[in-house]
């Protein structure tokens, strides 16, 4: 069976997942997500790898054949290798798959028109970011494919169903946004883990005092601060605040939102200047190579040590105000989608089935370690220990977001909020009629829905 990669035309761009979970939600109808990805136990129906077929109204779909074509995000080598293991490892030999990779960001910011001629299947995320072009038609439901899913905890199940009630995606894993850093480095220095905001900035003074700069940051694609503003939010004016600001329910010029903005420009000096024209995979290779001491970002941070994994670990980020201590984080589900009118239906709901497997999921996740699978029935016995202590964060934190452009419009998170940041980190004295500018493009945009 011949299988291909291709590069084609761009997919994109940022939603909101309007549904950012508690932890109460996120994990109901599986017990604890961490039960989900710290033990395995296979659930599926047709067990063992994909069923016998993926279901369809209580009937078996009939035998897929014919040619089957998949636009991928997964443009970095690591995850792009990952991804053409499960291919390969699709069980139905008389499917030919061919993988149309693009730029990861090119996809996320093209997607609209991407979507008027897509693949079969194809890369996507979960919440509002997937509601939002399901409810314009752009997309097939496959609540059929998800009668046979039972392996997949309610609490992801959720964050795959449109405003129709109809299932959209298939998730496959997902990650937290945490500080990352090289424990031979700490412990090289005598550097120990902040708890709170204050030892955070008084170990950042010690590093820069040590000729090392505190932070990496690279907001090349204007979307990686994003995870800053967030968690930032979170730690100071609380989850639900957050919630309601990434659904147009605050106002940006508000005293508590201009409080974070406050607290970020402290925090400013402690990173890597001109973040703006660095990729994060470029400011990961700062973090690796010793020159930077932290990195705030999603654990596929480890794409960049993949031979050097043992030397990576990752802590919460600290407490700001008391009230909320580190009761929230962004914890993103990337997973996959139906194309609104594709060329193989038959294929793409058998692959989409096989994606729900935790074999599938553990094939992807061994090659790329850097995320959880979502799959009951996972076998995590090789799990690495950051992969462990991702599903264990997750697990044990409250609430859970989706990410700044995955929990709002996203018109509002591509057009306005990815410049406005990059705004800030350019010129932080400018934040009040940032804000301003925000907050009257924010009336606009969700006004008209």
């Amino acid at each position: 069976m011949a299988r291909h990669t291709t590069t084609r035309r761009s997919p994109a761009p940022s939603a909101h997942p309007h549904s950012s979970l508690s932890r109460r939600h996120f994990l109901a109808g599986s017990g604890a997500l961490g039960a989900g990805v710290l033990l395995g136990g296979s659930r599926l129906a047709g067990a063992g790898g994909l069923p016998a077929r993926a279901p369809s109204g209580g009937r078996a779909l009939s035998a897929a054949t014919g040619s089957l074509s998949i636009g991928s995000n997964y443009s970095d080598d690591v995850p792009k290798d990952a991804f053409q293991a499960v291919v390969d490892g699709f069980p139905n030999a008389d499917v030919d798959i061919s993988i149309n990779t693009v730029d990861h960001n090119s996809f996320q910011e093209n997607i609209t028109n991407y979507l008027q001629q897509p693949d079969d299947v194809m890369t996507w995320f979960a919440g509002y970011r997937l509601r939002y072009f399901a409810a314009q038609g752009l997309l097939s439901p496959i609540s059929d494919v998800w009668e046979g899913v039972t392996n997949i905890g309610d609490n992801f199940k959720a964050a795959s169903t449109g405003d129709d009630g109809e299932q959209y995606l298939i998730p496959f894993y997902n990650y937290p946004w945490a500080v990352h850093y090289k424990p031979s480095v700490f412990e090289e220095n005598g550097w120990a883990i902040p708890t709170t905001l204050e030892e955070l900035t008084a170990l950042a003074d010690e590093m820069q005092a040590g000729g090392v700069t505190p932070f990496s940051l690279g907001n090349d694609g204007k979307w990686p601060a994003m995870g800053t503003f967030d968690i930032l939010n979170m730690r100071i004016n609380g989850y639900q605040f957050h919630v309601d600001l990434m659904a147009g329910n605050g106002d940006w010029t508000s005293d508590e939102v201009k409080t974070v903005f406050a607290e970020w420009e402290k925090l400013l000096p402690y990173h890597q200047s001109g973040a703006n024209g660095r990729t994060w995979q470029e400011a990961a290779q700062s973090l690796k190579s010793g020159e930077t001491g932290m990195m705030l970002l999603g654990t596929f941070v480890s794409e960049q040590f993949v031979d050097d994994l043992d030397d990576l670990d990752f802590f919460p980020f600290p407490e700001v105000n008391a009230d909320h201590g580190t009761d929230s984080i962004d914890a993103p589900i990337d997973g996959f989608m139906l194309a609104a009118d594709p060329d193989n239906e038959a294929a793409a709901k058998e692959f989409l089935a096989y994606l729900a497997t935790g074999e599938a999921q553990i094939t992807f996740l061994t090659a790329n370690p850097g995320s959880v699978a979502v799959a009951d029935d996972a076998d995590t016995s090789g799990y690495t220990a950051l992969q462990q202590k991702s599903a264990e964060l997750i697990a044990g934190t409250a609430n859970i977001a989706q990410f700044l452009d995955r929990d709002t419009n996203p018109e509002f998170a591509s057009n306005v909020m990815g410049d406005a940041l990059a705004d800030f980190i350019a010129d932080p004295g400018s934040i009040d009629s940032i804000l301003s500018d925000v907050e009257e493009r924010k009336g606009v945009i969700f006004a008209d829905g």
